[in-house]
Formats: structure tokens, C-alpha cells, sequence
């Protein structure tokens, strides 16, 4: 094999991959590993790995070991951070390098990408479900509501002054459900979404404007973005409807009195790809953060929060997180949800437009 195909594999390793001394330096790093640890393999080479590289698990005896046995190392569900980033649950494969005493090569392949992918699906399927159940829902039920209220209406024109709050019950809970149903229609009657370059930040400015100019304007707003950034590919006006949802939630979760932060953050990060139906790869390198400071999802639903119907609000329809989901989906992206009490993050991971729509625009 000859040298270059060599480093074209290297280069092809879908994890990122880095190759250890025997003195646990950095030696070299694949596009992958660049990626993962957000920067320069010229810049990289020459320093500890761990100094780059922090694993929540004991290592040093283990490695030792490896190294004197010649033997490979697996540790599985460990939490590995950067320094750039919150850790990420990944499992690390450590094998020794033939001809090379005491180099290492570790291949780090992150678990949340493999259970993001499982969720999106399952989302997705979840999502057509509720939408076959919202078209029987709203055509079977609101013309009987609105039967069910005018009669009350009517009641109400020869009954006494104590029995109108009856009948003004059964017309507001008519109404109620009218409201809930007309959200329940929004949710099914989504069209897909038309694609073009779309410069995320403009979306994001809009979405803080409109949220700052109503139920979010008790909040504090921090923006972090990644001037550099590259277009998105999708719909504008359903990626505002996605980053709205998300800056209402974080304002309805904080206190209205002390209010509470929301730093939206974007970054670029090459090394996020999934696999599509047909088995082709999909880069996903465009990496959008909703951060809030509130109370955190509540432990019973944080991990079906992007299911139909499962809401944390009293009031809450369990629709609007769905949503969410499902345009993501359809947009061919990813997105995930990390919540502790006091730190709350929605992060989106979307395509990049292809350089030729992004040159006509």
C-alpha cells in the first residue's frame, strides 16, 4: 500500500482518530479529530494528549498495561471534553501501533451521534402518527364543540344570573378545546419545507427580536456566534418557527420577576454526519445552541420531551417540542437536549447549503 492511499485512509476515518508517542504526545490527528477538538492538527502536534483531552475514567494503569502487553483498550461510556465544550458520552478504542513500541492510536466515537440518529427516527415516525391522529381529531370533534357552545349560548339568554356560570363554563372549555385543536391542526398540516442558503444568524436576531418584544421580555439575551459561519440549508421561515419555540420555552421556564439569561451560540463543527436511508453520508457541520439558565426539564420526561403529547407546562398541549423535531427532521438535521437544573441546551446540527445555490445567491 502506498503512501498516499495510506493517507487518504487516514483522512477517511469517519472518527476522529489520533495517533499517541510513546510518550503520549500527539503525533498526528485525522480532518475527524481536528474537528472534534476543534482545532489544527499543525497546531496540535507535539502537545499531551491529555492536556488537550479530558476522559472522566481512571486510564493511567490501564494504558500502562496496554503498553507493556501490546494489547488494545477499550473504554466504553465515558464522558470526554475538550475544553470547548460541554463532554460528550463517548467509548475510546486504544490499540498499539505494529513497528512502533509504545504508540498508541485512539479512535473516540461520540454515543450521543448513534442516539441522536435512533431518535430522530423514532421521532419521526411518532410524529406521523400524531398528524393522522390531529386530521380525525379536528375533523371529528370541532363541529360538535361548536354545536355544544351555541347551545349553551342560547341556555344562557333564559337562565338566572347563578346559572350562567354554568353555561359560561361549557363555552369556555369549548373554546379551550377549539384552541387546542386548532394546535393540533398547525401541527399536521406542516408542509415540507423550501430549501435555500439561509444565513442562521439573520434567523436568529429575528427570533430574539420578536421573543424580546413579548412573552420573553424579562430575559437577558446573550449572542455568541461564529462570524465565519457558512449558510444553512432550509427553510427560513420554519427555522425562525424552531428558534422561537425554543426562546418561548426558556422564557416561560424562568422566573418572571428575576428573569434569567438565554445565550444563543453557533459554532462549526465538521465532524458531525449521519447516515442517511440510502446509506450516503450527511454532514451536519452547522451546530446551533439555545442555552437558558432556568429550572431544567423536569426528570420524568427529559428523555421523551420530543414526542407528541409529553409536556412539563400544566397547560402545556406537548406539541410544540414535537414540532420542532419533526421541521429539524425534515430539514435533514439533528437535535439533541441536555438539562440539568440552571443549565438547559437545545442544540441543533444542520447542513451547510451546497456551494453552488450559495454562489447564486
Amino acid at each position: 500500500m502506498n503512501s498516499e492511499l495510506q493517507m487518504q485512509l487516514w483522512s477517511s476515518l469517519p472518527v476522529p482518530s489520533i495517533l499517541l508517542d510513546a510518550e503520549e504526545r500527539i503525533a498526528d490527528m485525522n480532518p475527524a479529530a481536528e474537528g472534534f477538538l476543534n482545532n489544527s492538527a499543525k497546531w496540535l502536534v507535539g502537545q499531551p494528549i491529555w492536556d488537550r483531552l479530558a476522559v472522566d475514567a481512571p486510564l493511567e494503569e490501564s494504558l500502562a498495561r496496554a503498553r507493556a502487553n501490546g494489547t488494545p483498550l477499550f473504554v466504553n461510556d465515558v464522558d470526554v471534553g475538550t475544553g470547548n465544550r460541554p463532554p460528550l458520552v463517548c467509548n475510546l478504542q486504544i490499540a498499539p501501533v505494529q513497528g512502533y513500541p509504545g504508540w498508541f492510536i485512539m479512535l473516540i466515537s461520540p454515543r450521543e451521534l448513534a442516539g441522536r440518529m435512533t431518535q430522530s427516527h423514532s421521532v419521526k415516525s411518532a410524529a406521523k402518527s400524531a398528524i393522522g391522529m390531529a386530521e380525525m381529531l379536528a375533523h371529528e370533534i370541532k363541529n360538535p364543540l361548536a354545536g355544544i357552545a351555541g347551545a349553551a349560548q342560547l341556555l344562557s339568554m333564559s337562565l338566572s344570573k347563578d346559572d350562567l356560570e354554568l353555561t359560561d363554563l361549557i363555552v369556555a372549555e369549548t373554546r379551550r378545546i377549539v384552541k387546542l385543536l386548532e394546535q393540533v391542526e398547525q401541527f399536521g398540516n406542516l408542509v415540507a419545507p423550501e430549501k435555500k442558503p439561509v444565513n442562521i444568524h439573520d434567523v436568529l436576531d429575528r427570533a430574539r427580536r420578536s421573543t424580546q418584544l413579548g412573552v420573553g421580555g424579562h430575559m437577558k439575551y446573550v449572542e455568541d456566534f461564529d462570524p465565519s459561519l457558512p449558510a444553512a440549508y432550509g427553510d427560513p421561515d420554519q427555522l425562525l418557527q424552531v428558534i422561537l419555540n425554543l426562546l418561548k420555552n426558556a422564557a416561560e421556564a424562568a422566573d418572571p420577576k428575576s428573569g434569567g439569561t438565554v445565550r444563543l451560540h453557533t459554532f462549526y463543527e465538521h465532524s458531525f454526519r449521519t447516515r442517511r436511508a440510502d446509506g450516503s453520508a450527511q454532514k451536519l457541520p452547522l451546530q446551533i445552541e439555545v442555552i437558558d439558565d432556568g429550572p431544567g426539564l423536569p426528570d420524568d420526561i427529559r428523555g421523551d420531551v420530543f414526542d407528541p403529547f409529553v409536556s412539563g407546562k400544566e397547560n402545556g398541549t406537548g406539541l410544540g417540542l414535537a414540532l420542532v423535531s419533526k421541521i429539524v427532521s425534515d430539514h435533514d438535521g439533528w437535535i439533541s437536549v441536555d438539562s440539568v437544573p440552571g443549565r438547559t441546551v437545545f442544540r441543533i446540527s444542520l447542513p451547510r447549503a451546497p456551494r453552488e445555490t450559495e454562489e447564486k445567491t
